[in-house]
């Protein structure tokens, strides 16, 4: 195992990280741009090096500082929590060519699951089933035409190179479809500096399911399970829960069968996620895609699996094997409950969830059996305009989907976060709402339930 880290991250998942650490008796290197100096998780880190200005591009997304902090506290190998470098192949092996270990899979796996189209070709060779569309990249407009005529409408153009719901659009006709050509491309050329689309067959009534992947170096690849993230906001996930409650047993069966056979083609190791598409209608599930690194969701699995993923992520990447078969694993999930995760982001509703950054005054974060507060936040905190503006993610855990909704209610009303604007009301409201107490929503739900 190692003795030395280093999180080339910041908020939450930085803080996250150390946590474990601190447990298994492994050291933390934190690195920080100008505008964390005061954040709480430098004090918990063994050591914290600064390595540059807010822009993330002059600091979180520096390879060359990070690598050289790196060098100068004499780490072992570096977490990329999620986000900012987290997939990025070429940091992976410089990382590598430094004989610094990096805490993810390997550089392959990476830049093939994180091209979407090279992704659904080792699916489709893997036996996955796929969404009709495109073989490829789309040449140009009348080629997305043409195979949109095949498929019939409504259709949707993704980025090859996308993630976040960027370069992303849905057409209903070949009007549309022409009209959001050209806006997607240079969406994903400005995103990703690439511009290449492919398109799909547009499910209309689906849910967004997925499954957790752990590989080790050893040849073993397991699930823990499926979540659900349909409760969106323009493609960003709002809720996430585990399990799944809208599959039967044996799509669940089929489903977390698929994942494994598709990271196994992929050679994938360490921890990953199988994201797929459940035709609500059909009854039946399409490969969407692959995220190379933990997800911010990972918390409802660790909930119902009692499994620390940072650690399972750590001992992976120093070489050891997977210390559980997959029937350990499902006797987990099947006495696991039900999970919920509520991410908190300072956004103001009223202002199309404009970003809300300032002085956090007052927090207070729930507490009790069964509750979980990740968060790096504190009274007097101010954030930062430069970042994403999740606050935290509070997570709640409950015998069955009912009593864990319960839970998340209570939750959300005990958690207080005062002056500035947070997304807290847009939660409580989703839990008080009676089509996602019964289930019955699809990806939808947000824009026609709630109007978000």
């Amino acid at each position: 195992m190692f003795s030395r880290i280093l999180i080339a991250n910041r908020g939450e998942i930085a803080l996250r990280v150390i946590r474990t650490c601190k447990r298994m008796g492994i050291e933390t290197v934190v690195v920080y741009s100008t505008a964390d100096r005061d954040a709480v998780y430098l004090r918990l880190a063994d050591r914290a090096i600064c390595i540059g200005p807010p822009a993330p591009r002059d600091s979180y997304l520096n390879i060359n500082s990070i690598i050289a902090a790196a060098e100068i506290a004499d780490v072992e190998a570096i977490h990329p929590g999620y986000g900012f470098l987290s997939e990025n192949a070429h940091f992976a092996d410089v990382c590598r060519s430094c004989k610094i270990v990096f805490i993810g899979p390997p550089t392959s796996a990476i830049e093939n699951l994180g091209d979407k189209i090279r992704a659904k070709e080792i699916a489709q060779k893997a036996g996955v089933p796929t969404v009709p569309g495109s073989e490829g990249g789309l040449e140009n407009e009348d080629a997305a035409l043409a195979i949109a005529e095949k498929i019939g409408y409504p259709v949707i153009l993704k980025a090859a190179a996308g993630g976040g719901g960027r370069g992303m659009r849905v057409a209903h006709n070949p009007m549309s479809l022409r009209s959001s050509f050209a806006q997607a491309r240079a969406e994903a050329e400005s995103a990703f500096k690439d511009g290449t689309l492919y398109l799909e067959k547009f499910i209309e009534s689906m849910r967004h399911v997925e499954v957790q992947i752990l590989g080790d170096e050893h040849g073993t690849v397991l699930h823990l399970g499926e979540r659900d993230c349909t409760v969106q906001r323009r493609n960003q996930k709002l809720i996430e829960e585990s399990p799944c409650t809208v599959i039967d047993k044996r799509t669940r069966f089929d489903i977390q069968t698929a994942a494994v056979k598709l990271m196994k083609a992929a050679g994938y190791t360490n921890a990953g996620t199988v994201e797929f598409i459940y035709d609500r209608k059909d009854r039946k599930f399409y490969f969407m895609e692959v995220n190379t690194r933990l997800q911010v969701e990972h918390p409802v699995t660790e909930m119902v699996t009692g499994l620390d993923l940072v650690e399972e992520q750590l001992r992976v990447a120093s070489g050891e094997a997977l210390r559980y078969r997959q029937k350990d694993i499902l006797r987990r999930l099947e006495a696991g409950g039900h999970s919920f995760e509520c991410r908190i982001n300072a956004e103001d509703p009223s202002r199309k969830f404009a970003p809300a950054p300032g002085t956090l005054s007052l927090y207070c974060p729930p507490a009790g059996s069964d509750v979980r507060m990740d968060s790096h936040v504190y009274s007097g905190y101010t954030v930062p305009p430069f970042y994403d503006s999740m606050l935290g993610k509070l997570i709640v855990h409950g015998k069955d989907r009912p009593d864990a909704i319960r839970r998340m209610r209570n939750a959300l009303d005990e958690l207080v976060m005062e002056g500035i604007a947070t997304t807290l009301s847009v939660h409580r409201e989703i839990f008080g709402h009676a089509k996602f107490v019964s289930g019955s929503y699809d990806t939808s739900f947000a824009a026609s339930e709630l109007g978000l």
